[in-house]
């Protein structure tokens, strides 16, 4: 019995082993406890006792052989695929790693949005004024005739708004409206003090005052020269460019008009505000100080002018508005002054009769004789700045304000004319240093405030100049006359612009003028001598365009007036070229061979630059970029170029590209960048002429816009990438520009440089070599465009004029006789036989196989892919390894 159970037990021991293995084999599902002790097991051997056929438990003895196969084969994947999972991490790791170390650099990136929250507001609210307007025009068009013409007055240039009038006031009154500072001044003192006037000299002095400005600002630069603008913009480079075409000595009187404009816009700042400052002398309780410190005039000066210049960054729409009401309450002062003193003598107005000017001028009694015209022309220096920055308020504000701004300038001149007459035969005035009859014909108490009023006045007579000279700046930039400068636009409109170069140079020399002629009667004895230059050349231009218009006996007309008026006015200021003019004349001789220079470089320049068309350059670029002997220079190469044209390719760029070593690449860019008229303009156009590897890309960008190039060019790297137009590029370092998923870039600059064999007059080499010089001290490109941070290469191009063929060397060396030639390969020129990325490795192992093989064919086949070497160059190496193993160590 106890035999039988046993051979029973041994029959069921191997069921219940693999019942058992297969059972701990099966994981523990979720919830459920593992086994603790063998109790299981022996439930399941108590189970399987009723099975007494043996060939019932095969089945089961076979499931144990699986079982015990699948842990094993288990085990062999498991190491393969941990290992596959640990590289996979580890690629992981380094990828993150290299994010991490792009986050470093925080490289500006673009945005989802095409404009800022700031500009979407700032569009909106333009919007809205904007429907506000048509409403408002539609409304009153509906009223009847006088309703019409407004409506049709406010959709045109000549639109009116009263923010703008204001900010019209302070931009460009500022220097016609601190004349009354100091012509009358000058005037006494020519005639030899108030004792010497009489009422021939004071009613002569006041017609000519009041006749000057009406000819020459109201009828020349309101009337007429306004009429006349260039996209809305004023000035005599705006007006040269719609006439350039009719003569090229054109040129020639805008260049010099534009010098003596620019050269008196460091004289206004100075002679403005010193003379202003003056008036603090006149306080009975700051006299003393200022004979105790004579310096201290001079300081106060310096600071304001330091001030004003380091605020122009704001822009002339937030200036021009503080500025407009000051103007505004400056101008009433004006003629509030002016008013109570003609209220004594209203028989001054006498002097409207032109009679009284024409007699006074060549009579014996004066004693300044044609010089006299000189101090008159005071009384109109800011009429070309007027023209000139009409761009910045628009020609209808100026229209508006123009009548209520001369009315108060005659008011005062009158009312300054009447006090001098009443005054003329009083000693107390009679033995004065200096007198002043603005300040003096004021009582104490209003002469405070005249003070404050004045010093104010000439901080906006300033600012009426700095704009013009800023708007005179970009105009000759447009016309190649000067180098491009990097130029904000801290406003809305296109017209209100801050150039930093020009804002520092002219705070400089007004700094050196000061330094050099010390207070306001110095100064204003070199100033108004470059002004009338400026009108002259003015007329000149303005003459030449109404007869071309059609109007031709108007402009004979007024060719003869204006040039007989201001060709006066020239000779009677010539007498101050020894007293200070002298330094004007420099200033205008320094910036026209500025001008002079850039522009015969850049026709030199021009003459020698080229474009190529696609069928001359795509076929070598095509073989370079498929030339896998040479090494990348970069994934990215990036150009800078002016041309707009996407069509075709400068040569510049081209022969950099192939210039000493070729600059292989992935991909080569041509970028040009136009500025709008609008101002969140941000858009681009890209021409790739049927390649993968070069693209010309042009920018439109708004002049409110910055133009920091590289993040644009990331953006549209990563939407050609996206199109399929550029293949797909990844980076495996970091870069600064943190941006993995675009290859490296370089960018490139080109300079031009004069070559010693060039056939060029000398007069072009000094051209050429000043124009250089002033791009270098102008600014260069590589900060404009935000390129700095990324390290670009600046190259210099030789410029090839016209060369000159030297004269052939001669060989001093005796030479027996001819001797062999040995040509041996260069090994620098030969690539390593053991090199196989560009299939040279290939062909001679091919070489060397087919000479051991036996017919002379080769053992491993032919070579596959594709290769750039002959076979002659295989069989070269070939010997060339052979004479290399066989050589003795």
């Amino acid at each position: 019995m106890a035999e039988s159970n046993e051979q029973a037990a041994r029959a069921q021991k191997p069921q219940v082993k693999g019942t058992a293995t297969n059972q701990n084999a099966r994981p523990a599902t979720k919830g459920q406890p593992k086994a603790r002790n063998t109790k299981p097991a022996q439930a399941n051997t108590t189970q399987a006792k009723p099975v007494a056929n043996p060939s019932q438990a095969k089945p089961t003895q076979s499931n144990t052989t699986q079982a015990k196969a699948e842990p094993k084969a288990a085990a062999k994947q498991q190491p393969a695929k941990t290992a596959a999972e640990q590289t996979a991490k580890a690629l992981k790791q380094e990828e993150a790693a290299l994010l991490r170390a792009d986050t470093y650099t925080n490289a500006p990136k673009v945005s989802r949005r095409t404009l800022t929250k700031e500009e979407r507001e700032a569009i909106a609210k333009q919007r809205e004024e904007e429907n506000k307007e048509a409403e408002k025009l539609a409304s009153t068009a509906a009223r009847g005739r006088i309703g019409r013409w407004w409506a049709r007055l406010q959709s045109g240039p000549n639109k009116i708004t009263l923010s703008m009038a204001i900010v019209a006031l302070g931009v460009v009154y500022g220097d016609i409206g601190t004349s009354p500072l100091y012509t009358a001044q000058t005037f006494l003192s020519g005639q030899g003090g108030l004792g010497s006037a009489d009422r021939e000299a004071v009613l002569g002095m006041l017609s000519l005052v009041f006749w000057s400005i009406t000819l020459i600002t109201t009828v020349k630069y309101v009337l007429i020269a306004m009429r006349i603008d260039n996209n809305g913009e004023g000035g005599i480079f705006a007006l040269y460019s719609l006439i350039r075409r009719r003569g090229a000595w054109l040129a020639i009187p805008a260049m010099v008009g534009g010098a003596a404009f620019l050269a008196d816009s460091v004289l206004t700042p100075a002679v403005s505000i010193s003379s202003a400052v003056e008036g603090l002398q006149t306080l009975p309780p700051l006299e003393h100080v200022f004979e105790e410190n004579p310096s201290l005039t001079l300081m106060i000066t310096v600071v304001i002018i330091v001030v004003l210049f380091s605020v122009q960054s704001r822009g002339t729409e937030s200036i021009g508005r503080v500025f407009g009401s000051i103007v505004l309450v400056w101008f009433t002062f004006l003629a509030v002054v002016g008013l109570v003193n003609l209220s004594n003598d209203w028989t001054v107005f006498e002097a409207l009769n032109p009679i009284y000017g024409v007699k006074f001028l060549f009579s014996p009694h004066n004693a300044a004789g044609i010089a006299l015209m000189g101090t008159v022309f005071l009384s109109t220096t800011g009429a070309e700045a007027l023209y000139s920055d009409m761009g910045h308020v628009g020609r209808g504000n100026i229209y508006f304000t123009w009548p209520f701004i001369k009315v108060a300038l005659v008011c005062n001149y009158f009312g300054q004319g009447a006090w001098i007459l009443a005054n003329s035969r009083n000693p107390e005035y009679n033995t004065m240093k200096t007198l002043n009859p603005f300040f003096q014909m004021m009582t104490p108490n209003v002469r405070y405030v005249a003070v404050v009023l004045s010093v104010t006045a000439g901080v906006i007579a300033s600012q009426a100049l700095i704009t013009g000279a800023f708007t005179m700046v970009s105009e000759a930039t447009r016309l190649n006359w000067m180098p491009h400068l990097q130029v904000r636009y801290p406003a809305r409109t296109r017209g209100q612009l801050y150039i930093p170069v020009v804002n520092g140079v002219l705070c400089v020399s007004t700094l050196i003028v000061l330094g050099i002629f010390k207070d306001s009667e110095h100064i204003s004895a070199a100033y108004g001598l470059a002004l009338t230059i400026t009108m002259i050349t003015t007329t000149v231009l303005l003459a030449v365009y109404l007869w071309y218009s059609g109007r031709r006996i108007g402009a004979v007309i007024f060719t003869v007036v204006f040039l007989a008026i201001q060709i006066m006015f020239f000779v009677a200021s010539m007498a101050k070229f020894l007293h200070g003019g002298w330094f004007t004349m420099l200033l205008t001789l320094a910036i026209l061979f500025v001008m002079y220079t850039w522009n015969e470089g850049t026709k030199l320049e021009r003459a020698q630059r080229r474009h190529m068309r696609p069928v001359d350059f795509l076929p070598a670029l095509d073989k370079l970029h498929s030339d896998f002997r040479i090494p990348y220079f970069a994934d990215n190469i990036v150009y800078l170029t002016s041309d707009s044209e996407t069509k075709r390719l400068d040569t510049d760029i081209f022969f950099s590209i192939f210039a000493d070593h070729p600059k292989r690449a992935r991909a080569w860019w041509a970028v040009s960048v136009e500025t709008t008229d609008e101002p969140f303009t941000r858009e681009y156009s890209v021409e790739n002429f049927g390649t993968s590897y070069l693209y010309r890309v042009r920018f439109r960008l708004g002049f409110k816009v910055s133009q920091s190039i590289p993040a644009y060019i990331h953006q549209i790297m990563h939407d050609l990438s996206k199109t399929g137009e550029l293949p797909k590029q990844r980076s495996l370092y970091p870069k600064v520009d943190a941006d993995p998923d675009i290859g490296t870039i370089r960018y490139v600059l080109i300079h031009k440089a004069l070559m010693p064999e060039s056939k060029v007059s000398s007069r072009g080499a000094l051209s050429l070599q000043a124009k250089y010089a002033i791009r270098h001290m102008a600014g260069s490109p590589v900060k404009w465009f935000g390129l700095a941070p990324y390290n670009p290469l600046v190259e210099v191009q030789p410029l090839f004029v016209s060369t000159r063929r030297p004269p052939r060397l001669k060989r001093t060396d005796f030479v027996r006789g001819p001797v062999p030639s040995r040509r041996k390969a260069d090994p620098a020129a030969v690539p390593d036989p053991l090199d196989t990325t560009n299939g040279l490795g290939e062909l001679v192992k091919a070489v060397e196989s087919e000479a051991s093989a036996p017919g002379g064919r080769p053992a491993s086949g032919k070579p596959r892919g594709k290769s750039d070497f002959t076979r002659a160059d295989a069989d070269t190496v070939a010997r060339m390894a052979r004479a290399s193993r066989q050589k003795p160590e």
